[in-house]
């Protein structure tokens, strides 16, 4: 039990004291490139997958018109 005490203990000190944690601008600075980063994945995943559906929906329909 003393060596989990122990540990807890030291865990504190070294995220206290030893690692340096970043400034408040630059965490803004990383969310706001994380977020348009994303928007911009998610709106090109988006478009190709509607461009995909499309185009097997259109293939489809050509193949079923031509084969009716």
């Amino acid at each position: 039990m003393s060596s989990l005490v122990s540990f807890l203990k030291d865990s504190y000190i070294e995220f206290k004291d030893k690692v340096e944690w970043p400034k408040w601008v630059d965490l803004q600075s990383s969310t706001t490139v994380v977020a348009v980063s994303t928007l911009i994945l998610a709106l090109f995943t988006f478009g190709v997958d509607t461009l995909f559906s499309r185009s097997i929906n259109n293939l489809f329909s050509l193949l079923i018109n031509l084969f009716n």
